[in-house]
Parts: structure tokens; sequence; C-alpha cells
């Protein structure tokens, strides 16, 4: 079964005549950039680094690939990375119209070509973006990554390829992208879990910081009041309470009345 889609009226081919790659040379080119993609992964990344790895060597990957973008939807879709930053334009007059092609692939979780000049009546606002940077076809194709469980995928994004050549683009090109976004998933998964991880760490540390403050300013009560620890505590509380702030707060503003000026 082919995933290929494109929308009514557009040709799934390339006009009579055009000349392509031998497959076996396309397919080498592919291979070659995902090694490049491949060894330019580290454990250590923020995802939209990741991306921007992913678009820059994408380009070389598919033969008439111009331009890549790459969409992230989460809830609302952004253009996390660009090999030409010019072209996120037309991801961006997809996002405010809610129709297009990047969006069409997110929703069907299928390939989607798209002719330039053929898509008055579905997509006006992408044909018109398109058009105006001299774009003559477009290929998005989802980015999908397995569950935990490998039982189902999810989808993450969709990478956007632009060419300005209109015959660009066939189902050969969009199974070497499936391919493509599909090896590249480790990466973008790695960067998911760093990502995590950071917001622990982030989350651990402010933790700690405000332990010690709310620390430091019970023993500065303790020393003012001759109380213990608990009733400290409890006057800090209190004080939270009373002006409706974090306990962090308090005891941060009791800090700065005792510390010399």
């Amino acid at each position: 079964m082919n995933d290929f889609t494109v929308p009514p009226g557009q040709s799934g081919g390339h006009a009579a005549g055009a000349e392509r790659q031998d497959p076996v040379e396309r397919l080498d080119e592919a291979t070659s950039a995902l090694m490049t993609l491949r060894d330019g992964f580290s454990g250590v990344e923020p995802l939209d680094e990741v991306l921007q790895r992913l678009a820059e060597t994408a380009t070389r990957a598919i033969q008439d690939a111009d331009a890549v973008t790459v969409t992230v939807s989460p809830e609302q879709p952004r253009t996390a990375a660009a090999s030409d930053a010019s072209l996120t334009e037309i991801d961006e007059e997809q996002y405010r119209a809610n129709r297009g092609p990047c969006l069409e692939a997110a929703r069907t979780l299928r390939a989607v070509r798209a002719v330039v000049g053929d898509n008055g009546t579905d997509w006006p606002e992408f044909d018109a973006a398109a058009d105006q940077h001299g774009v003559r076809a477009y290929l998005s194709v989802p980015i999908l990554l397995p569950d935990t469980d490998h039982s189902d995928a999810r989808h993450v994004g969709s990478l956007n390829i632009s060419s300005y050549t209109g015959t660009a683009f066939d189902p050969f090109d969009e199974g070497l992208m499936r391919l493509f976004t599909t090896a590249a998933s480790a990466g973008i998964a790695n960067a998911h879990r760093w990502q995590r991880s950071r917001e622990k760490i982030t989350q651990l540390e402010t933790a700690l910081l405000s332990r010690a403050v709310i620390d430091q300013a019970k023993g500065v009560l303790i020393a003012v009041h001759s109380c213990t620890a608990d009733e400290a505590f409890a006057m800090l509380v209190q004080q939270s309470q009373n002006k409706n702030l974090k306990l962090r707060d308090v005891a941060q503003g009791l800090l700065d009345g005792v510390a010399p000026h």
C-alpha cells in the first residue's frame, strides 16, 4: 500500500522527460545523509538543536530538496528548525489558516505532496506564501516516535521539504524521508529525555534552594524569639498566609530585612 497522498487534481508523478537520478544513486545520497545525522547525535542536546541538524541534513537526502523546515505540534504547531529561515513563512501561513500540507500530514499521518498553484481552493494561504518565495513543490512527511510499549506510534511533528522545481518529489522520495525520520527518531527521543531530565534537575535545584532559605529564616526567628524550630516555622507559615505570599518569599524577605546594608 502506498501512503503517498496527493491532493485531488494533482499528479503524484513527474512530468514526462524530467531527469531523475538513478534510484541507487538517490539511495546512496540518503544513506550518506543518514550517517552524517547519526554521527552528529549526542545524548545531551536540546530538542530544537536536534531538529535543526535534522533539517540541515535532510536537504542532502533527497533530490531537488532546496530547503527543509521542521514543524512540531504538541498543542500549537510551530516551526522549530529550518535550513532556510525565510521559508518558515510558508509554514506560519498554514498555522494561521489552520490548513495546508504540513498540517494535513500531521492529521492523517501520511506524506503529502503539494504542487504550488494547484491548491487555490483547499489551501490558498499555502499557495500564496509558497509562490511568493518561489517554491514550486512541497513535501511534508510526519515524524513518528514509537511508544514505550512499541504498540503504537506518537506523532511529534512533520518534516517539510521545499523545492524550486515543480516536478520535484515522488513516492521514492517519500519513502526515503520516511526512512530518514525513522532513523532520526532515536535522536529526537533522546532529546525529549534530556529535556525532561533538565526540567527535573531545575525543579530539584529550586526546591533545595527554597529549603535552604526557609531554614536560614527559621534560624533567625529562633535567635530573636528564643523559640523552637517548629514555632519558628509556624511563624513563617502564618506570615505566608497573612500576606498571601509563598513561604520561600516570606523567608527571603525576612533574611533581606536582617541583612547588613
